[in-house]
């Protein structure tokens, strides 16, 4: 892999999918912007240390498995080991996860493998389609999909330092038809023109950091081809179809929870934006088995975030976090 062209093939590739060719109109100049900028510097930064792999390639890549492992070659030695381990620390924190590479593992902030294994039985499945992840972090849940047969991921996600620990997954694959079938793209939502191209999208842990919330799922349905699903998880709170939870200030110590709907809310809200049948599959609190410090992740995590005398209650005093998932086919905008 290119380190400082890492999206070539992407384009080249897209240029014959008549699907995603008019991407092409916006897409190249973004990704000169984002290597201008400074999340960008931190991107090529980071990428450049990859080096020290000397090369080396996974034997085989685990993607059905709960921990997505990259199977140590035979000529790995335990200093190359131990330099992996120093590598990962330096690009801590590590949020989505477990991954494992060469035998070493990488434990991560989120077990998400408990998401996924929560949604997947409700899916459309994904053999064969072109999927959009949205907010997609380090890519856990792209390699996911990816052992579920899709034909394509797309993630994106605007971090530098997620595009660097995607990176490390990318450089160690040695099959590259594989590699030509996933691609971390350094966007936001509000980047992609209105493709109506994906056959499956996913926006996971988005939403209730989004302004303006009708926006992002109008996007998502101009993402997706008619009658394509999008599958939704975001923070929910207890109510009635009026209910909805706008923190004042810090909401379990983030500042950039705008908007917690109630799931009858929600409801409304993606039908109005043309998702008229969606359907709740999952409705969960988050607890420390889910969410949690490691060893690799070492600041604050759920359990700073919850009042220690009512873990009920985060520490603002707003309801703890429960997260929804729900399923929805794209329909018809404003039906009612």
């Amino acid at each position: 892999m290119n380190l400082f062209a890492p999206w070539d093939d992407f384009l080249a590739g897209i240029a014959k999918d008549e699907r995603l060719a008019p991407w092409l109109r916006t897409l190249p100049g973004q990704l000169e912007k984002f290597q201008e900028s400074g999340e960008g510097k931190i991107f090529r930064n980071l990428t450049r240390r990859l080096k020290r792999f000397n090369g080396k390639k996974a034997a085989g890549i685990a993607l059905t498995d709960r921990v997505v492992s990259f199977q140590a070659p035979e000529d790995v030695s335990p200093g190359e080991c131990a330099g992996i381990k120093k590598l990962l620390q330096e690009f801590m924190p590590w949020r989505k996860g477990p991954y494992s590479i060469f035998g070493v593992p990488v434990s991560s902030e989120w077990e998400s493998w408990m998401k996924w294994e929560r949604l997947l039985p409700h899916i459309t499945p994904l053999r064969d389609r072109l999927v959009l992840d949205v907010g997609a972090g380090n890519g856990y849940h792209m390699w996911r999909m990816l052992g579920e047969q899709a034909s394509k991921v797309v993630g994106i996600d605007p971090s530098g330092l997620f595009l660097a620990q995607f990176a490390i997954f990318k450089s160690l694959a040695a099959d590259e038809n594989l590699k030509s079938r996933i691609h971390l793209l350094p966007l936001i939502m509000e980047d992609l023109p209105p493709l109506n191209a994906f056959d499956t999208v996913f926006s996971m842990g988005v939403l209730d950091h989004r302004p303006s919330p009708a926006d992002h799922l109008t996007q998502l349905w101009n993402a997706l081809r008619p009658g394509g699903e999008l599958v939704l998880e975001t923070l929910v709170t207890e109510g009635d179809s009026r209910t909805v939870l706008l923190p004042a200030g810090r909401y379990a110590k983030m500042a950039n929870v705008w908007f917690i709907p109630s799931p009858d809310f929600l409801k409304i809200l993606l039908r109005r934006t043309g998702f008229p049948d969606a359907v709740m599959v999952s409705l969960e609190k988050t607890t420390p088995a889910e969410q949690h410090r490691t060893e690799l992740m070492t600041f604050e995590s759920l359990e700073d975030y919850l009042d220690p005398q009512d873990p009920s209650k985060t520490v603002e005093g707003y309801p703890a976090p429960m997260r929804a998932v729900f399923i929805a086919k794209k329909g018809i905008k404003n039906e009612d």
